[in-house]
């Protein structure tokens, strides 16, 4: 059997998901961790040097370490995001490399609303505020801390249209929210009575709620920062459960303590884990969730699922989720 290793193996599978369908396909050693950090270059090497095939999902596979993995044939990221990977190098080298397409669309999409509903109706500010004792010593029958505000008649501007971003319209237009959408290729198609096609700058005008669903490229890199957010409604709320780098934190950070904006809920940050000194961390009405939208436990059984059809396919000559 091949000799296999996947990285970092513990977010995927904490112990409640079942390794079996994968390592009887080769002969597998898993590490449940392994540096995410470029500068543990040499650790990365030393664990993958005997592989011809490597699983990861956060440990980077760069140009260095492929330079000195001369048995490597095949990289399976463990994600739908394959930046981790550098694909040149690996063209260089013939190496297939894979990714994980479509397995948590409606996750993500619920999370996002798990976030909006979170900036709209403040349910954990409330049950701390009950815990603490605050509805037991209140002289009227309900109380509340923050505003409230009603979805129904609101804009949500979703930015990336793919699968995610239709299952997030899907909701939104079950609360009655109007959709507008942004995307490289709009398909006037998808267009209804409750859905339009925009530019950005459009998007950024009318919308009362905006979420982020694209890939991160060079292009978009830092798309929501200070120019982009002066286009914006006051009091807009920003969601992000696709990638961090796609906001200019100390920006929205400004916004979110001035009032322009008037809330954000990322599952996603510039650099994960996230840093002490991230400006959205202390930044008024700012949710941070710590990349979870991914990471129910179905979702999580689909991505293992297509990860052994991935690996099963590869070494039978015929790869599928090809990414280069």
């Amino acid at each position: 059997m091949k000799k296999a290793i996947i990285l970092d193996a513990y977010t995927l599978n904490p112990g409640d998901l079942n390794w079996g369908p994968l390592t009887e396909l080769a002969n597998f050693t898993i590490y449940e961790r392994t540096s995410f950090s470029t500068n543990d270059i040499q650790l990365i090497i030393e664990r993958s040097k005997e592989a011809e095939i490597i699983l990861t999902n956060k440990t980077p596979i760069t140009k260095e370490v492929i330079k000195e993995l001369p048995k490597l044939k095949y990289i399976g990221v463990l994600a739908t995001g394959y930046d981790v990977v550098d694909i040149h190098a690996a063209n260089e080298r013939n190496i297939v490399v894979t990714n994980i397409p479509a397995y948590g669309t409606n996750t993500v999409a619920q999370m996002t609303f798990s976030l909006l509903l979170e900036l709209t109706n403040h349910v954990g500010l409330h049950h701390q505020a009950v815990k603490q004792g605050e509805w037991t010593s209140n002289q009227d029958w309900c109380f509340f801390r923050k505003p409230l505000l009603e979805l129904t008649g609101k804009t949500l501007g979703i930015i990336g249209y793919g699968r995610i971003g239709q299952a997030t319209s899907k909701i939104a237009q079950a609360f009655g929210m109007n959709v507008i959408a942004s995307k490289r290729t709009p398909n006037k198609d998808q267009e209804s009575n409750q859905v339009k096609f925009a530019s950005l700058d459009e998007l950024y005008a009318k919308s009362d709620v905006i979420s982020l669903h694209c890939p991160l490229t060079e292009e978009n890199k830092g798309m929501i920062n200070k120019d982009s957010i002066q286009k914006m409604k006051d009091g807009v709320l920003i969601i992000n459960t696709a990638r961090g780098a796609l906001i200019q934190e100390a920006d929205l950070a400004e916004a979110l303590n001035n009032g322009k904006v008037g809330g954000a809920a990322v599952d996603v940050v510039s650099s994960e884990p996230i840093r002490e000194n991230n400006p959205l961390l202390h930044a008024e009405n700012c949710i941070i969730t710590p990349h979870i939208a991914w990471a129910t436990e179905e979702a999580r059984q689909r991505l293992l699922d297509i990860a052994v059809d991935n690996v099963k396919s590869f070494l039978t000559g015929n790869p599928i989720n090809k990414v280069n």
